[in-house]
């Protein structure tokens, strides 16, 4: 057993007052018995975790966060402080009608103890709860969700939750979630989410990724989406030390529809693991995923998409599109296409690239008196940015491509 796991073992026995232990103790003792993943699991065969697993955490504790941050967060909002939910920092007091949120601060749902390895079970485990969000009826403001972490930034810590969305058939809603930190907080988060959508329902779900460089961020999220339903989402995974994102689509219904955007910005010695799966299991379902990734300094990027269409789901429509830039010798960008199908009459398309920047454009622009680097950050923000028009909303759109191109003037492009 990793000395991780040990330590997630203590967390549960300080916490042996639960009202549902038992089942906690079941997840975990699964998690226990299959040990941290290892290379030679093909999921994880491009992420190491032998420095993490060496790791004694801790429970996060609450805080108190500074009025200069909850200022600069948009309202409505439902703020985690450390993964717990702070009642000071978020403002609910006025959500659009048809919309409800409530925050559950230890019992998980019974359907939630299930999960898929080491990480979800222990999430499932060590659980500190979440925030559980209602659409019933078209809901036109954004409500935003944010995590924020300030702990010492010598601790290390650990924090947990899980989190529920529905959204009602004929129903829309809007979510923006915020990962954020006040300092280089050293400290590992799990992070589920499941999201379902009724028919006919939408959802435009935007997902900013900015902890700390000195953290590690492990994410599950899991849609599954009724007749007719549409749902539109935009990834920027810009922070942590570690980030990995398993992102799990789920078509149930006839004519259900998936737009899915992101950008994988890795800088310093950060890796991203993202994997995208999305199953097709009705007829007439379409996918658009369009996924971009930039490898710098010594980083390394791992992106796995995979589409499935089942046996019966004929006439689905999708595409996948992974564009890479490596941007120095000392980075490594790994992607892995995979497409599935078992139905007929489909149309279906799937591509990966890994290239570097346009030695013409860059000469172009340097002949008009543009800089190299400057030159260079102008090319990788349009690259970027053409992603962002995922999002409807302007001031939103506007406010990631700030952003995002914060992000890049970090980058070292020499």
């Amino acid at each position: 057993m990793s000395t991780l796991l040990e330590a997630f073992s203590r967390q549960l026995d300080a916490r042996g007052s639960l009202a549902d232990i038992g089942a906690r103790r079941v997840a975990l003792a699964a998690a226990l018995e299959s040990d941290l993943p290892h290379a030679r699991v093909e999921e994880w065969k491009y992420t190491s975790l032998r420095a993490l697993e060496r790791r004694e955490p801790s429970l996060a504790s609450a805080a108190v966060l500074d009025d200069a941050v909850i200022a600069s967060m948009p309202s409505p909002r439902v703020v985690f402080v450390n993964g717990v939910y702070s009642a000071a920092a978020s403002d609910v007091a006025a959500l659009p009608s048809g919309l409800s949120v409530s925050v559950s601060s230890d019992t998980l749902p019974f359907e939630l103890i299930g999960a898929a390895h080491a990480f979800n079970q222990v999430n499932a485990a060590l659980s500190e709860g979440g925030v559980r969000i209602h659409a019933t009826s078209a809901v036109s403001s954004p409500l935003h969700v944010a995590w924020v972490q300030t702990s010492d930034e010598t601790a290390d810590v650990s924090q947990h939750n899980t989190h529920v969305i529905k959204v009602d058939d004929g129903a829309s809603l809007n979510i923006v979630e915020h990962v954020v930190s006040t300092g280089a907080h050293k400290h590992l988060s799990t992070n589920r989410l499941v999201v379902s959508l009724g028919a006919d329902a939408s959802m435009e779900h935007v997902r900013a990724q900015m902890d700390s460089k000195s953290s590690t961020w492990i994410a599950r999220t899991e849609v599954t989406l009724d007749r007719a339903a549409n749902y539109r989402r935009l990834d920027l995974e810009l922070g942590a030390s570690l980030s990995r994102h398993e992102l799990n689509y789920t078509l149930i219904g006839d004519e259900a529809h998936v737009v899915s955007n992101g950008v994988l910005l890795g800088d310093e010695k950060r890796h991203i693991d993202t994997r995208l799966d999305i199953m097709h299991n009705a007829l007439n379902t379409s996918c658009d995923l369009n996924w971009r990734g930039l490898g710098a300094e010594r980083s390394r990027i791992a992106f796995h998409g995979s589409i499935i269409i089942a046996e019966g789901a004929d006439f689905t429509e999708a595409s996948l599109s992974n564009k890479n830039l490596l941007l120095s010798d000392n980075a490594e960008i790994d992607t892995q296409p995979v497409l599935e199908i078992y139905a007929e009459e489909v149309q279906a398309a799937h591509g990966a690239t890994v290239g570097q920047l346009d030695t013409n454009a860059l000469f172009y622009m340097q002949s008009r008196g543009i800089d190299a680097t400057a030159a260079k950050t102008m090319l990788i923000a349009a690259f970027c940015h053409e992603l962002l028009s995922v999002v409807e909303d302007k001031p939103l759109r506007e406010w990631l491509g700030t952003q995002l191109d914060q992000s890049l003037q970090g980058l070292d492009l020499a």
